[in-house]
């Protein structure tokens, strides 16, 4: 049997807890599934105690500085934590020389600002908290951020969205080393409802856009989630909130962060995922239900929100659940 395969947990004083618990248990739980694969450690940047975000305390198994030979996987956390080790000139140098020794490197959340201070993430695909994305990409604009994924892997480098997402990346890392049945049985002992694919949406359209503040607006969003399958054109909304097409739109989209017809189409998928996971009903009827009157046009605005078929996704849905 080879060697296991050595993962190394880079955390730090103020980080997001689960950022590194939560792949952890992964690789914890693929371990004793299949016992000799995985060997996990702990390192933080001066080896001592410290505390996360959330006051956790945590004893490393040592220190960034005394990890030292050939790695197979380095798992970077994020979290408040982050602001300021990325101004730690000898974490970010280590996180530089680690990388080099490493067959792949990944972020959780914020993590990647660090792997991005250490010239890792250049001319990369890259996913981080939906909250930080914007900051991420003016700060090194040579990265092609991603906002909306959970994960992202551009060939030896994995980064992931926030908190959870960590779990989702580790899980796919599992997946790439000892096939999707030993995966699918951690996310079944992790109680996962479902193990997610990296191109699906950081969030539902609920959570995507806020609720708007005006009347006319939130009614008509009501209106909408109610009835996806009606006339849902900026005239007709419109005209429901007593309003101009001209002001409507503008009103909207101020308030909600996206235009009506890109709200629309959100929250269609988002009632077309609920209807996939919950139910048998064929794709032509769940299209139809949800107001996208073809499968092919539910098809397209599904792989444009949620990066995968509607087949695909309840297949994958239905296997882990």
């Amino acid at each position: 049997m080879p060697a296991p395969r050595r993962i190394v947990l880079v955390a730090f004083p103020d980080c997001q807890s689960l950022d590194f618990v939560g792949p952890l248990e992964v690789f914890g739980i693929a371990e004793r599934l299949a016992p000799g694969r995985y060997a996990t450690e702990v390192v933080a940047p001066t080896g001592r105690p410290f505390a996360t975000n959330s006051g956790l305390k945590v004893s490393p198994d040592g220190s960034t500085r005394s990890c030292r030979g050939a790695i197979d996987t380095l798992v970077v956390a994020g979290g408040e934590g982050v602001r300021s080790a990325v101004r730690d000139p000898a974490l970010v140098n280590w996180l530089r020389d680690a990388a080099g020794r490493a067959r792949r490197v990944t972020s959780v959340c914020t993590g990647a600002f660090l792997l991005a201070e250490a010239g890792l993430l250049d001319g990369r695909r890259v996913a981080t908290h939906w909250a930080s994305a914007d900051r991420l990409a003016e700060r090194h604009p040579g990265i092609d951020v991603d906002p909306e994924s959970i994960f992202v892997r551009d060939g030896d480098v994995w980064t992931s969205a926030g908190v959870t997402a960590g779990m989702d990346l580790a899980l796919a890392l599992v997946e790439d080393d000892l096939g999707p049945e030993v995966a699918l049985e951690v996310a079944r002992w992790l109680v996962l409802y479902v193990k997610r694919p990296g191109g699906q949406s950081q969030f539902s359209a609920a959570l995507a856009a806020q609720t708007a503040e005006r009347e006319p607006l939130r009614e008509v969003q009501a209106w909408v989630r109610a009835n996806p399958s009606a006339d849902c054109s900026v005239e007709a909304l419109a005209e429901r909130a007593c309003m101009s097409p001209r002001n409507f739109s503008r009103a909207f989209s101020a308030e909600v962060a996206m235009t009506p017809a890109a709200w629309v189409e959100a929250s269609r998928v988002d009632l077309a995922r609920g209807l996939l996971e919950t139910t048998f009903a064929p794709t032509e009827a769940v299209a139809a239900e949800c107001g996208f009157g073809t499968v092919e046009t539910l098809r397209r605005a599904f792989r444009r929100r949620v990066g995968v078929s509607p087949g695909q996704y309840r297949e994958r849905f239905r296997a882990a659940a």
